[in-house]
Protein backbone atom coordinates (compact mmCIF):
# COMPACT_ATOMS: atom_id res chain seq x y z
CA UNK A 1 0.00 0.00 0.00
CA UNK A 2 1.65 3.55 -0.58
CA UNK A 3 2.53 5.67 2.55
CA UNK A 4 -0.23 8.23 3.61
CA UNK A 5 0.51 11.09 5.75
CA UNK A 6 -1.30 9.67 8.56
CA UNK A 7 1.61 6.40 8.30
CA UNK A 8 3.82 8.73 9.28
CA UNK A 9 2.20 10.58 11.90
CA UNK A 10 0.98 6.92 13.65
CA UNK A 11 4.57 5.96 13.32
CA UNK A 12 6.01 8.99 15.19
CA UNK A 13 3.25 8.78 17.86
CA UNK A 14 3.91 5.08 18.34
CA UNK A 15 7.57 6.48 18.89
CA UNK A 16 6.30 8.77 21.81
CA UNK A 17 5.80 11.79 19.91
CA UNK A 18 3.33 14.40 21.36
CA UNK A 19 2.00 17.17 19.37
CA UNK A 20 5.02 19.13 19.20
CA UNK A 21 7.84 16.62 18.39
CA UNK A 22 5.00 15.38 15.41
CA UNK A 23 4.70 18.66 14.18
CA UNK A 24 8.53 19.48 14.28
CA UNK A 25 9.42 16.41 12.46
CA UNK A 26 6.96 17.04 10.03
CA UNK A 27 7.56 20.69 8.93
CA UNK A 28 11.35 19.88 8.66
CA UNK A 29 10.54 17.12 6.34
CA UNK A 30 8.07 18.96 4.46
CA UNK A 31 10.30 22.33 4.43
CA UNK A 32 13.53 19.54 2.85
CA UNK A 33 15.36 20.98 6.19
CA UNK A 34 17.43 18.53 8.44
CA UNK A 35 15.94 17.89 11.55
CA UNK A 36 18.64 19.49 13.46
CA UNK A 37 17.74 22.85 11.83
CA UNK A 38 17.55 25.89 14.19
CA UNK A 39 18.52 26.76 18.03
CA UNK A 40 16.76 23.43 19.08
CA UNK A 41 18.77 20.81 21.11
CA UNK A 42 16.68 17.63 19.91
CA UNK A 43 18.17 15.49 22.13
CA UNK A 44 16.88 18.12 24.75
CA UNK A 45 13.55 18.03 23.11
CA UNK A 46 12.63 14.99 21.46
CA UNK A 47 11.95 11.64 23.19
CA UNK A 48 14.60 9.24 23.32
CA UNK A 49 12.50 6.40 21.54
CA UNK A 50 11.44 8.94 18.52
CA UNK A 51 15.94 10.45 18.18
CA UNK A 52 16.89 7.00 18.02
CA UNK A 53 14.69 6.33 15.33
CA UNK A 54 14.39 9.76 12.95
CA UNK A 55 17.54 8.57 10.96
CA UNK A 56 16.12 5.74 9.93
CA UNK A 57 12.55 7.37 9.55
CA UNK A 58 14.24 10.60 7.46
CA UNK A 59 15.96 7.79 5.17
CA UNK A 60 13.05 6.04 5.19
CA UNK A 61 11.04 9.39 3.69
CA UNK A 62 13.67 9.85 1.22
CA UNK A 63 12.99 6.99 -0.66
CA UNK A 64 9.48 7.34 -1.25
CA UNK A 65 10.74 9.69 -4.01
CA UNK A 66 14.24 9.79 -5.77
CA UNK A 67 15.09 11.99 -8.64
CA UNK A 68 15.62 9.58 -11.57
CA UNK A 69 16.93 12.08 -13.74
CA UNK A 70 16.41 15.97 -14.13
CA UNK A 71 15.70 17.50 -17.54
CA UNK A 72 16.44 21.55 -17.71
CA UNK A 73 14.44 23.74 -20.36
CA UNK A 74 15.66 26.82 -22.11
CA UNK A 75 12.80 28.75 -20.31
CA UNK A 76 14.34 27.99 -16.94
CA UNK A 77 11.63 25.44 -15.87
CA UNK A 78 12.64 21.70 -15.22
CA UNK A 79 11.77 18.23 -15.99
CA UNK A 80 12.03 15.51 -13.18
CA UNK A 81 11.65 12.08 -13.52
CA UNK A 82 10.84 11.22 -9.73
CA UNK A 83 11.07 7.05 -9.27
CA UNK A 84 8.65 5.64 -6.11
CA UNK A 85 9.77 3.07 -3.84
CA UNK A 86 7.92 0.19 -5.60
CA UNK A 87 9.77 1.25 -8.90
CA UNK A 88 7.43 2.67 -10.62
CA UNK A 89 7.81 6.67 -11.92
CA UNK A 90 6.16 9.60 -12.07
CA UNK A 91 6.87 13.64 -13.38
CA UNK A 92 6.64 16.67 -11.68
CA UNK A 93 8.04 19.70 -13.31
CA UNK A 94 9.86 22.85 -11.70
CA UNK A 95 8.06 25.89 -13.61
CA UNK A 96 10.13 29.06 -14.81
CA UNK A 97 11.20 31.18 -12.06
CA UNK A 98 8.52 33.83 -12.93
CA UNK A 99 5.67 31.53 -12.36
CA UNK A 100 5.86 32.26 -8.55
CA UNK A 101 8.42 29.21 -7.58
CA UNK A 102 5.80 26.61 -8.42
CA UNK A 103 6.10 22.99 -8.50
CA UNK A 104 3.83 20.93 -10.65
CA UNK A 105 3.16 17.05 -9.34
CA UNK A 106 1.40 14.05 -10.02
CA UNK A 107 -1.23 12.30 -7.50
CA UNK A 108 -1.60 8.85 -10.04
CA UNK A 109 0.88 6.55 -11.66
CA UNK A 110 -1.20 7.24 -15.06
CA UNK A 111 -4.67 7.90 -15.17
CA UNK A 112 -8.05 7.71 -16.33
CA UNK A 113 -9.45 10.05 -17.64
CA UNK A 114 -8.37 9.42 -20.91
CA UNK A 115 -8.15 12.84 -22.37
CA UNK A 116 -7.00 12.07 -26.14
CA UNK A 117 -4.37 14.78 -26.79
CA UNK A 118 -2.28 13.56 -23.23
CA UNK A 119 0.44 10.76 -23.10
CA UNK A 120 -0.40 10.12 -19.42
CA UNK A 121 -4.15 8.85 -20.77
CA UNK A 122 -2.56 6.87 -23.06
CA UNK A 123 -1.29 4.44 -20.85
CA UNK A 124 -4.56 4.36 -18.22
CA UNK A 125 -3.97 3.88 -14.67
CA UNK A 126 -1.59 1.89 -12.84
CA UNK A 127 -1.96 3.30 -9.16
CA UNK A 128 -2.57 5.44 -6.93
CA UNK A 129 0.20 7.80 -4.98
CA UNK A 130 -0.25 7.84 -1.34
CA UNK A 131 -0.24 11.37 0.02
CA UNK A 132 3.00 10.83 1.64
CA UNK A 133 4.37 10.26 -2.08
CA UNK A 134 2.83 12.98 -3.44
CA UNK A 135 4.49 15.48 -0.51
CA UNK A 136 7.62 13.92 -1.13
CA UNK A 137 7.82 15.25 -4.46
CA UNK A 138 7.64 18.42 -2.93
CA UNK A 139 10.84 17.30 -0.50
CA UNK A 140 12.55 16.30 -3.89
CA UNK A 141 12.01 19.45 -5.59
CA UNK A 142 12.85 21.36 -2.64
CA UNK A 143 16.19 20.21 -2.81
CA UNK A 144 16.98 21.64 -6.23
CA UNK A 145 14.96 25.21 -5.28
CA UNK A 146 12.74 27.16 -3.40
CA UNK A 147 9.21 25.87 -4.42
CA UNK A 148 6.14 28.75 -3.33
CA UNK A 149 3.62 27.10 -4.85
CA UNK A 150 2.49 23.40 -5.56
CA UNK A 151 -0.06 22.74 -8.35
CA UNK A 152 -1.86 19.26 -8.85
CA UNK A 153 -1.87 19.38 -12.36
CA UNK A 154 0.99 16.62 -13.36
CA UNK A 155 0.21 12.67 -14.22
CA UNK A 156 -3.27 11.79 -12.89
CA UNK A 157 -6.85 12.85 -11.94
CA UNK A 158 -6.61 14.46 -8.86
CA UNK A 159 -10.36 13.64 -8.00
CA UNK A 160 -9.72 10.12 -8.39
CA UNK A 161 -7.38 10.12 -5.38
CA UNK A 162 -9.43 12.80 -3.74
CA UNK A 163 -8.27 11.66 -0.15
CA UNK A 164 -4.73 11.24 -0.69
CA UNK A 165 -4.56 14.71 -2.22
CA UNK A 166 -6.58 16.82 0.44
CA UNK A 167 -4.18 15.42 2.84
CA UNK A 168 -1.06 16.26 1.05
CA UNK A 169 -2.55 19.59 0.59
CA UNK A 170 -3.24 19.84 4.13
CA UNK A 171 0.31 19.51 5.08
CA UNK A 172 1.89 21.72 2.48
CA UNK A 173 -0.99 24.51 3.51
CA UNK A 174 -0.19 24.11 6.95
CA UNK A 175 3.33 22.71 8.10
CA UNK A 176 4.45 23.42 4.71
CA UNK A 177 5.11 27.16 3.95
CA UNK A 178 2.65 26.81 0.97
CA UNK A 179 0.02 29.88 0.96
CA UNK A 180 -3.71 28.20 0.30
CA UNK A 181 -3.73 30.45 -2.55
CA UNK A 182 -0.63 28.55 -3.98
CA UNK A 183 -2.20 25.60 -4.04
CA UNK A 184 -3.71 24.65 -7.23
CA UNK A 185 -6.27 21.57 -7.26
CA UNK A 186 -6.42 20.88 -11.10
CA UNK A 187 -9.65 18.35 -11.82
CA UNK A 188 -11.77 17.77 -15.91
CA UNK A 189 -15.14 18.53 -13.07
CA UNK A 190 -16.04 15.91 -10.82
CA UNK A 191 -19.16 16.72 -8.48
CA UNK A 192 -16.62 15.29 -5.50
CA UNK A 193 -14.62 18.03 -5.77
CA UNK A 194 -17.17 20.67 -5.54
CA UNK A 195 -18.38 18.81 -1.95
CA UNK A 196 -15.42 18.48 -0.46
CA UNK A 197 -13.11 20.94 -1.10
CA UNK A 198 -15.42 23.46 0.82
CA UNK A 199 -14.72 21.47 4.23
CA UNK A 200 -11.17 21.25 4.73
CA UNK A 201 -9.15 23.54 6.98
CA UNK A 202 -6.84 24.44 3.76
CA UNK A 203 -8.82 25.59 0.63
CA UNK A 204 -6.98 25.28 -2.63
CA UNK A 205 -6.91 27.21 -5.71
CA UNK A 206 -9.45 25.36 -8.25
CA UNK A 207 -8.20 24.93 -11.79
CA UNK A 208 -10.41 23.48 -13.76
CA UNK A 209 -10.01 22.07 -17.51
CA UNK A 210 -12.45 23.33 -20.03
CA UNK A 211 -10.94 22.25 -23.04
CA UNK A 212 -14.46 23.31 -24.83
CA UNK A 213 -18.16 24.63 -24.29
CA UNK A 214 -19.54 22.43 -26.32
CA UNK A 215 -20.63 19.11 -24.24
CA UNK A 216 -20.35 16.56 -27.09
CA UNK A 217 -17.13 17.76 -28.19
CA UNK A 218 -15.66 17.82 -24.49
CA UNK A 219 -16.89 14.42 -23.84
CA UNK A 220 -14.73 13.66 -26.98
CA UNK A 221 -11.68 14.97 -25.67
CA UNK A 222 -12.06 13.57 -22.11
CA UNK A 223 -14.13 10.71 -23.01
CA UNK A 224 -13.97 9.09 -19.36
CA UNK A 225 -14.39 12.48 -17.39
CA UNK A 226 -17.97 12.86 -15.47
CA UNK A 227 -20.56 14.16 -18.01
CA UNK A 228 -20.82 17.55 -16.82
CA UNK A 229 -22.34 19.89 -18.86
CA UNK A 230 -19.61 22.97 -19.36
CA UNK A 231 -22.16 25.54 -17.62
CA UNK A 232 -23.00 23.71 -14.83
CA UNK A 233 -19.58 22.97 -14.96
CA UNK A 234 -19.02 27.24 -14.40
CA UNK A 235 -21.64 27.47 -12.09
CA UNK A 236 -19.78 24.93 -9.69
CA UNK A 237 -16.89 27.11 -10.05
CA UNK A 238 -18.16 30.57 -9.34
CA UNK A 239 -19.92 28.97 -5.97
CA UNK A 240 -16.61 27.55 -4.90
CA UNK A 241 -14.50 30.67 -6.18
CA UNK A 242 -16.81 33.50 -4.07
CA UNK A 243 -16.74 31.38 -1.56
CA UNK A 244 -12.70 30.61 -0.89
CA UNK A 245 -11.75 34.71 -2.62
CA UNK A 246 -9.95 32.55 -5.08
CA UNK A 247 -11.02 33.14 -8.83
CA UNK A 248 -11.17 30.12 -10.73
CA UNK A 249 -8.45 29.13 -13.41
CA UNK A 250 -9.65 27.76 -16.42
CA UNK A 251 -7.53 25.44 -18.31
CA UNK A 252 -7.97 25.55 -22.23
CA UNK A 253 -5.07 23.39 -24.03
CA UNK A 254 -5.19 25.07 -27.62
CA UNK A 255 -5.21 22.61 -30.55
CA UNK A 256 -5.22 23.37 -34.19
CA UNK A 257 -9.22 23.01 -35.78
CA UNK A 258 -10.50 21.17 -32.78
CA UNK A 259 -11.03 24.11 -29.90
CA UNK A 260 -9.58 27.25 -31.32
CA UNK A 261 -12.40 28.80 -33.46
CA UNK A 262 -15.16 31.36 -33.31
CA UNK A 263 -17.34 29.17 -32.03
CA UNK A 264 -15.56 28.22 -29.32
CA UNK A 265 -14.91 32.32 -28.60
CA UNK A 266 -18.46 32.54 -28.54
CA UNK A 267 -18.68 29.66 -26.17
CA UNK A 268 -16.03 31.00 -23.68
CA UNK A 269 -17.90 34.70 -23.64
CA UNK A 270 -21.04 33.37 -23.01
CA UNK A 271 -20.04 31.51 -20.35
CA UNK A 272 -17.38 33.50 -18.46
CA UNK A 273 -17.64 36.97 -19.21
CA UNK A 274 -18.35 38.50 -16.12
CA UNK A 275 -17.17 35.50 -13.59
CA UNK A 276 -14.54 35.47 -11.09
CA UNK A 277 -12.41 33.56 -13.06
CA UNK A 278 -8.80 33.53 -15.16
CA UNK A 279 -9.15 31.79 -18.73
CA UNK A 280 -5.41 30.33 -19.37
CA UNK A 281 -5.00 29.02 -22.61
CA UNK A 282 -2.34 26.41 -23.33
CA UNK A 283 -1.49 26.13 -26.94
CA UNK A 284 -0.92 22.64 -27.34
CA UNK A 285 2.43 21.07 -26.47
CA UNK A 286 3.37 18.66 -29.26
CA UNK A 287 3.23 14.87 -28.16
CA UNK A 288 5.16 12.05 -30.49
CA UNK A 289 2.69 9.74 -31.91
CA UNK A 290 -0.47 11.79 -31.46
CA UNK A 291 -1.66 13.55 -34.87
CA UNK A 292 -2.68 17.00 -33.06
CA UNK A 293 -0.74 20.72 -33.73
CA UNK A 294 -0.66 23.81 -31.40
CA UNK A 295 -1.98 26.97 -33.28
CA UNK A 296 0.37 29.64 -34.53
CA UNK A 297 1.65 32.06 -32.06
CA UNK A 298 -0.39 34.65 -34.08
CA UNK A 299 -4.00 33.11 -33.69
CA UNK A 300 -3.44 31.98 -30.23
CA UNK A 301 -2.33 36.11 -29.46
CA UNK A 302 -5.61 37.24 -31.41
CA UNK A 303 -8.02 34.69 -29.53
CA UNK A 304 -6.37 35.98 -25.85
CA UNK A 305 -7.22 39.59 -26.94
CA UNK A 306 -10.42 38.98 -28.63
CA UNK A 307 -11.40 37.46 -25.06
CA UNK A 308 -10.15 39.91 -23.21
CA UNK A 309 -11.74 42.69 -25.31
CA UNK A 310 -15.25 40.34 -24.83
CA UNK A 311 -15.17 40.67 -20.62
CA UNK A 312 -13.40 37.43 -20.21
CA UNK A 313 -9.51 37.99 -18.26
CA UNK A 314 -7.47 35.67 -19.75
CA UNK A 315 -3.99 34.55 -19.99
CA UNK A 316 -1.59 32.98 -22.87
CA UNK A 317 0.63 30.66 -21.30
CA UNK A 318 3.57 28.93 -22.96
CA UNK A 319 3.77 25.72 -22.27
CA UNK A 320 6.78 24.90 -20.08
CA UNK A 321 9.75 23.12 -21.29
CA UNK A 322 8.49 22.78 -24.85
CA UNK A 323 12.48 21.56 -25.81
CA UNK A 324 12.44 19.01 -23.22
CA UNK A 325 9.35 17.21 -24.08
CA UNK A 326 7.60 18.66 -20.42
CA UNK A 327 4.15 17.20 -21.88
CA UNK A 328 2.53 15.06 -19.20
CA UNK A 329 3.54 11.36 -19.47
CA UNK A 330 6.53 12.34 -22.32
CA UNK A 331 9.74 11.53 -20.22
CA UNK A 332 7.81 8.88 -18.57
CA UNK A 333 6.91 7.20 -21.75
CA UNK A 334 10.36 7.73 -22.91
CA UNK A 335 12.24 6.23 -20.10
CA UNK A 336 10.02 2.99 -20.61
CA UNK A 337 10.13 3.06 -24.46
CA UNK A 338 6.60 3.40 -24.86
CA UNK A 339 6.49 6.42 -26.36
CA UNK A 340 5.05 5.24 -29.22
CA UNK A 341 2.56 2.65 -27.58
CA UNK A 342 -0.55 3.56 -28.01
CA UNK A 343 -1.72 6.52 -30.79
CA UNK A 344 -5.20 8.45 -31.11
CA UNK A 345 -5.35 10.25 -34.19
CA UNK A 346 -7.14 14.01 -34.44
CA UNK A 347 -9.08 11.59 -36.65
CA UNK A 348 -10.72 9.50 -33.76
CA UNK A 349 -11.17 12.71 -31.16
CA UNK A 350 -13.61 13.95 -34.52
CA UNK A 351 -15.10 10.97 -34.99
CA UNK A 352 -15.96 10.16 -31.14
CA UNK A 353 -17.04 14.09 -31.34
CA UNK A 354 -19.54 12.67 -34.14
CA UNK A 355 -20.55 9.48 -32.28
CA UNK A 356 -21.70 11.98 -29.11
CA UNK A 357 -24.18 13.89 -30.98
Amino acid sequence: MPMQVQDIRDRLRSLGAGPQHEAHVLRHWVQALPQDHGRRRLENFLPASLLGALPGLVAEWSGLARLSSQHPAADGSARLLVSLADGQTVESVLLPPERAQGLCVSTQVGCAVGCVFCMTGQGGLLRQLGSAEIVAQVVLARTQRAVRKVVFMGMGEPAHNLDAVLEAIDLLGTLGDVGHKNLVFSTVGDPRVFDRLPLGLVKPALALSLHSTQADKRAALLPRAPRMDPADLVARGEAYARATGYPIQYQWTLIEGLNDGQDEIEGIVALLAGKYAMMNLIPYNAVDGLDFRRPSWERAAEMARTLHRRGVLTKLRQSAGQDVEAGCGQLRARAAGTAAARVIPIEVARRNQAAAT
